[in-house]
């Protein structure tokens, strides 16, 4: 008995259910991803070569592009902030400004932004071109969980290098507010940094730690996820890194923004 066509009417409203489902069905799909993840990350032994090279992969060398972003932010932050600040004739208060945004706010954030465009998009096309060379299919007819040598080593990964490339990154963009604001300004040195260890305190740094650690997690799960379920072809792969690199820079974000309300 074949079923009788939707009114023009109710198109629209067929349309947003299938849309609904989608996405439910998409958020089921990452969830029971992450759960197989986090089980693959607590069941012994612990691969640790796969480990750090996926330290060296994600952390390493990501470090000379940490370095100049964290520098340029800081030298950019230094001079826009001393611009508005002489103006209330508040300038000494440059180095905790500076600091505070670095370290509760834009170090986090754009290290971890820095780091999915140059090694999550790298991991979702390594793990892509695996998915579609059969190479994971054959660690699974070997009796080898994928998991456990590819997403699991990655995620542990991501949570430790993400909060050392933030604080790389934050100790740069002081550096560079400091060459700014001391060397090309002619601020105090003993007041660029006096007055930042008056007010930056160790909950700020604990809200950027803590950021860092959740965006490492989020960007590590988005992307191996991605290369996990990679379409056919080349035109797959270079799909599912956009996929990756767009959704993870998009969850960055919103996480910072829920994250920056809870730990005010």
């Amino acid at each position: 008995m074949s079923e009788r066509p939707l009114a023009p009417a109710l198109r629209p409203f067929e349309a947003v259910g299938g849309w609904t489902i989608a996405i439910v069905d998409s958020l089921g799909r990452f969830g029971t991803f992450f759960a197989e993840a986090l089980g693959a990350v607590v069941t012994p032994p612990f691969k640790v070569r796969a480990f750090v090279d996926r330290i060296d992969y994600i952390g390493y060398r990501s470090l000379l592009i940490i370095l100049l972003t964290g520098t340029f932010t800081g030298m950019v932050l230094g001079l826009q902030i001393y611009l508005t600040l002489v103006r209330f004739g508040s300038e000494a208060f440059l180095g905790p400004a500076v600091a505070l945004s670095l370290i509760r706010e834009l170090g986090p954030v754009l290290a971890a932004l820095m780091v999915t465009g140059r090694a999550g998009s790298a991991l979702t096309a390594e793990i892509g071109i695996m998915r579609i060379t059969e190479q994971i299919d054959a660690l699974t007819v070997m009796a080898l969980n994928p998991m456990r040598y590819l997403v699991a080593p990655s995620i542990l990964a991501g949570l430790v290098t993400f909060p050392l490339m933030t604080a790389i990154f934050d100790v740069v963009g002081i550096f560079g507010g400091y060459l700014v604001g001391v060397k090309l300004l002619g601020l105090s040195e003993g007041t660029y940094f006096g007055e930042m260890q008056t007010f930056v305190d160790l909950h700020d740094i604990m809200t950027g730690f803590w950021k860092s650690v959740s965006f490492g997690i989020v960007v590590t799960w988005v992307c191996t996820y991605k290369g996990f379920n990679v379409g056919h072809g080349a035109e797959g792969v270079a799909r599912a890194t956009t996929q990756a690199v767009v959704l993870s820079s998009v969850l960055i974000l919103v996480c910072d923004y829920f994250m920056g309300s809870v730990l005010p």
